[in-house]
């Protein structure tokens, strides 16, 4: 439920605060006052678009904000979101528009993006105007209304309905790729083929190019790298006349590191002094290292490589991996795991006659199953729709509509039955091809019978702007009861009305205010007179930046009798008109307290059945 709302910056709104009552909240006011701003208000905190035209003349920003008293689906949401509950239990959603377009949505002090609000304003508000009037002339728009009434017994097997749609198509969309696109199948797989061969004839190993690349660098210099072995050997353990191969080295025989090492050792233990005996472990240390090293400098002269056909192959090696890498991939890994991947794609193509035998029968059962769920889902619809053309017929009656009648009809759109199995638009039900959407295969149009003696004509042909304004409530009222959505807003629901349909409006909408709360724009001092609270939104506030600044005030029960007086005819300032106002308040007041008494509700039900 909204406990607060203020504007700042709105239209003609400069800075105003709202607390609607819990039941029935009625906003009346001349036209241009503002009333407009309070519903566009709503709009924006429930994630509307926002336009910088609405933005007050001067100001750098408009700012909408809301209190709202949190039910469940609203704490799970701002828990979700990081949104801040405050110690009363309310929530406070912002919404903001600056003069150059850019809106920012806040959720318990937390930035959060707009769809958030919107989410919001799921479980929270929903707000009625005149185009949502003419939506409800579009059958998709008729066929929701009907589904919200039927509740679970739609809902249900309509999810299932989706659910196997959503496999039939994919099964659809696969027959008409294997039939249609045969050729080019063919032709990816004979280019699979020839990849896959290629590079099995090569028989790459994972890493294979790197190691190459050493490999090839190290032959390439093995005169260069056997010369700097060897020199670092004769250093170390110094000339003997040979190499490590036994051939003559043709250096002389010189004393290396290891050779002098040793003889420092031998020096120092023919002095008979203890501290430089002590060192000599020490040296004995470092021949042992000398030694190991030598070994392995030897090691490796006896295993450089300098055949120049060792070199030769290696490069042609080269050459093969890099066709490969030219083709398929940066690095021979690269190639290994494009062919993983060809291999994986090549047994998922198969055109053969069996493979699209196989698929035809998987689509032709999922469309069977498709078809009993649809027909479900229109069992389910054809029950609601009864039942709700009944309840709003019932409610036309109460609205000053005695000898109209609502019907809700259902029908098919048949198609042609070769072009729909091929791409599968449609199912074959009962003999006949017909659309199958992802909302079933209803079509659902909402007809109106006017008046006695008339036949039962489409809503955007044969209803006025008053008699859809009074369908559109009469709807509203029916589904109260299917609909979790606490806070409702008319946007001056009644346009076109008058009259003794006026009186019965009012009573309407106080009665849905006994479940939601209810807030109206209104225009008719009939319907005003049926509010818990009555606000009234004038120009009397200061002029701002030369315009005349909307105010927004709650009336006391004198100033409602003033403003009645002034919605009935401009006889605000005559005892007549305060008189049919006061009548008229006192009616509505008696009224209204009679239907919110204890068993009134049962009373009612038993009289409309």
């Amino acid at each position: 439920m909204l406990a607060e709302m203020r504007i700042q910056g709105l239209g003609v709104i400069d800075d105003a605060t709202l607390e609607p009552h819990p039941g029935l909240t009625v906003l009346t006011g001349e036209t241009g006052a503002g009333k407009t701003m309070v519903v566009t208000g709503l709009t924006l905190l429930g994630g509307g678009r926002a336009e910088a035209s609405r933005v007050a003349e001067g100001a750098s920003r408009a700012l909408v904000e809301g209190r709202f008293d949190a039910g469940g689906p609203a704490l799970r949401l701002a828990e979700e979101v990081g949104a801040e509950v405050d110690e009363d239990g309310t929530l406070i959603a912002v919404r903001t528009v600056s003069s150059d377009g850019r809106s920012r949505a806040h959720l318990g002090g937390r930035s959060v993006p707009v769809g958030v609000l919107s989410r919001l304003a799921e479980s929270m508000l929903a707000v009625h105007g005149q185009n949502d009037q003419l939506r409800l002339l579009r059958p998709v728009e008729q066929r929701a209304v009907l589904d919200r009434y039927a509740g679970e017994a739609v809902a249900g097997p309509l999810e299932r309905y989706r659910s196997v749609r959503a496999l039939w198509r994919t099964a659809c969309t696969e027959l008409v790729e294997r039939r249609d696109g045969a050729r080019e199948l063919a032709r990816e797989a004979d280019l699979l083929r020839h990849g896959l061969a290629e590079i099995e004839s090569v028989r790459p190993q994972p890493g294979e190019d790197v190691a190459l690349v050493e490999e090839a660098r190290r032959l390439a210099a093995a005169d260069d790298l056997r010369s700097a072995a060897g020199g670092a050997r004769l250093a170390v353990a110094g000339g003997d006349g040979a190499d490590a191969d036994g051939t003559p080295d043709g250096a002389p025989d010189l004393p290396g590191a290891l050779g002098l090492v040793g003889e420092a050792r031998r020096l120092l233990n023919g002095t008979g002094d203890p501290e430089l005996e002590r060192l000599e472990p020490r040296l004995a240390e470092v021949a042992m290292l000398l030694g190991e090293l030598t070994g392995e400098l030897t090691g490796y002269l006896t295993a450089l490589d300098a055949d120049p056909e060792r070199l030769q192959v290696a490069l042609v090696r080269q050459a093969e991996l890099r066709a490969l890498t030219r083709k398929y991939a940066a690095d021979i890994d690269g190639v290994l795991a494009w062919a993983d991947q060809a291999t994986e794609r090549l047994s998922g193509i198969d055109t053969s006659d069996d493979a699209i035998a196989a698929l035809q029968a998987r689509r032709d059962e999922l469309a069977g199953e498709l078809g009993r769920h649809a027909e479900s889902v229109s069992s389910a619809r054809r029950k609601a729709a009864g039942e709700l053309a009944a309840a709003v017929t019932a409610e036309l009656a109460g609205l000053a509509m005695p000898d109209s009648r609502l019907l809700v009809e259902l029908s098919r759109r048949e198609l042609d039955g070769a072009a729909a199995g091929r791409d599968g638009a449609g199912l074959e039900l009962s003999g006949r091809w017909v659309a199958a959407g992802p909302d079933g295969v209803d079509e659902v149009e909402v007809r109106l019978v006017p008046h006695a003696g008339a036949g039962p004509v489409p809503l955007h042909k044969g209803a006025s702007g008053g008699e859809l304004s009074r369908v559109m409530l009469a709807l509203e009222v029916v589904l109260a009861d299917a609909d979790p959505v606490p806070t409702m807003v008319f946007d001056e629901v009644d346009a076109g009305v008058g009259g003794r349909a006026a009186v019965e409006i009012g009573r309407r909408l106080a009665r849905l205010a006994a479940t939601h709360q209810v807030i109206v724009v209104t225009h008719l001092p009939q319907v005003a007179a049926y509010a818990d609270r009555h606000v009234v939104v004038d120009k009397r506030g200061a002029a701002k930046n030369g315009v005349a600044q909307g105010r927004v005030r709650t009336l006391s029960e004198a100033d409602r009798i003033v403003e009645l007086a002034r919605m009935l005819a401009g006889l605000d300032d005559t005892s007549t008109g305060r008189a049919h106002a006061e009548e008229l308040l006192t009616t509505a007041t008696r009224e209204k307290s009679q239907a919110r008494a204890p068993g009134a509700s049962k009373k009612r039900t038993v009289a409309a059945h």
